[in-house]
């Protein structure tokens, strides 16, 4: 859900304000979300990846 909030608030800001390393973030993160949806062994493995990620930093700033 996160991921989506992002996304929404990072394609509010005008085209003219983006530069081409923003635009490729965008991308980047679209395409991240997308597999992440994805019903498939793919997607599930790329978000258990996150999800460990994601616990492992929270634990390290403890």
């Amino acid at each position: 859900m996160l991921l989506a909030v992002i996304i929404f608030v990072r394609l509010r800001r005008r085209t003219q304000a983006r530069s081409r390393s923003d635009e490729q973030l965008i991308v980047a993160i679209v395409l991240v979300f997308g597999i992440l949806v994805a019903p498939t062994a793919f997607g599930e493995g790329v978000l258990r990846a996150v999800g460990q990620l994601a616990s492992g930093i929270s634990q390290s700033e403890r």
